[in-house]
């Protein structure tokens, strides 16, 4: 970075993180109004969650196929980014004049395959603009996207006393649409790929094949098929556990406190990655990778028991929980770039994020499956087994000669 001006170079990224959690504003905000389309639409619960599942199951679809066709490194980022978020600000907008989940699914489905276009190139812009500082950069953009998932708790504090009816769930998804709409325009006129960017390929049939080949990117992954095992599960389930608890201890007064936790749960996350990049960058990735697996595994373990002492032990330990669950995911996406091909940077943190979110599919739905057989000291016990496969990729990682490639040789 010696020759970048640095002033630039953070500038961008900042702005690059900003237009990611206004562009990704419209994963969440089916999630926000939820409960609104719960009763308006007479629907079930199963029918309600997939409002979520139809946008996550769009997003994988979308990034396999940016994968197959190498999008993310034959289209100039800046353009890939600013056309998805336009587009899905489209589509999302749609949403409002929906009157049935015949109309919804497939608009949440195609909302989200167009996110594939800005998650994966939001994070290859920003590494393209850092070297030194490559897991901060990354990991500012994976705090604020955190922050952005906080958002539908927010949006249950504030309308705490209102009822599902009079909830203005239009205006809410109107305004996600706006709001990605400017994420585009922020990037498509003030933002330019940077000096670390690796040159656009024509098409290459054995792209995967090449990624999947390079063993510190093998292991790299694997460690992010841990991390994502148990992310999305306690993002979905601790609010749950949570409202369960506090509505037991403090009746109708525990709904809004619920939510406010929760929101501070996962919120906490987005310092907790910035921290992580921070500290990555100067002692070592992988170190700091293990640290945070470790804390977050022992959370899994005593969150569930914790409830059994009091819901304020239950809140702290979600705290930590919170801050440590995605302090590691940036560093995952960060290795990627520095290991794999540079001209297939793109490619490969589209793979990453597209294997990783399929996976969170199976442990969302294997909570409350494991919940019925043995609680919640189980059900969030079974999600450590993430962050231990996790800790066993990075331990094998820091032996590999590949390793001298991460954060300038402090693996």
């Amino acid at each position: 970075m010696e020759t970048l001006d640095r002033a630039k170079a953070r500038s961008i990224i900042l702005r690059v993180s900003l237009a990611t959690l206004l562009s990704m504003s419209l994963w969440f905000s089916a999630t926000a109004v939820a409960p609104t389309l719960q009763v308006r639409w007479n629907l079930s619960s199963s029918e309600t969650a997939w409002l979520t599942m139809a946008v996550q199951l769009g997003f994988v679809v979308g990034t396999l196929v940016s994968t197959l066709l190498t999008l993310a490194d034959r289209i100039e980022a800046r353009l890939l980014f600013a056309c998805c978020s336009f587009a899905g600000a489209v589509v999302n907008g749609m949403m409002a004049w929906a009157d049935g989940m015949t109309v919804a699914l497939p608009l949440r489905f195609a909302t989200g395959a167009l996110l594939a276009g800005v998650y994966p190139p939001g994070m290859k812009l920003a590494a393209s603009w850092s070297k030194e500082d490559r897991g901060l950069a990354v990991g500012a953009l994976v705090g604020a996207l955190t922050v952005g998932s906080a958002a539908p708790h927010f949006f249950g504090i504030l309308t705490a006393n209102e009822t599902v009816d009079t909830l203005p769930w239009r205006t809410t998804v109107l305004a996600a649409s706006t709001l990605a709409g400017l994420g585009g325009l922020l990037v498509l006129t003030g933002v330019a790929e940077g000096p670390y960017a690796g040159r656009v390929p024509r098409f290459e049939a054995g792209a995967i094949r090449e990624i999947l080949k390079q063993r510190g990117v093998k292991m790299a992954n694997v460690g992010y098929l841990g991390h994502m095992w148990e992310l999305y599960a306690m993002w979905a389930w601790v609010p749950i556990y949570l409202f369960e608890l506090f509505q037991q201890d403090y009746g109708p007064r525990g709904i809004p406190l619920a939510a406010a936790a929760s929101f501070a749960v996962i919120a906490v996350g987005g310092p907790g990655s910035v921290v992580a990049g921070y500290l990555a960058d100067r002692f070592g990735r992988t170190a700091i990778v293990i640290v945070s697996l470790s804390v977050s595994g022992a959370c899994c373990l005593i969150v569930g028991v914790t409830g059994e002492i009091s819901t304020v032990a239950v809140f702290a330990v979600c705290l930590i929980w919170g801050f440590a669950v995605v302090a590691d995911s940036a560093q995952f996406s960060t290795m990627v770039t520095e290991l794999a091909p540079p001209r297939l940077v793109g490619t490969a943190l589209t793979l990453q994020t597209s294997m990783g979110f399929l996976l969170t599919m199976v442990s969302l739905q294997a909570v409350p499956l494991v919940r019925q057989i043995g609680g919640w000291p189980l059900a969030f016990g079974m999600l450590a087994l993430g962050p231990a496969a996790g800790i066993a990729a990075m331990v094998h990682l820091r032996r590999l000669p590949e390793a001298r490639g991460i954060a300038l040789g402090k693996k």
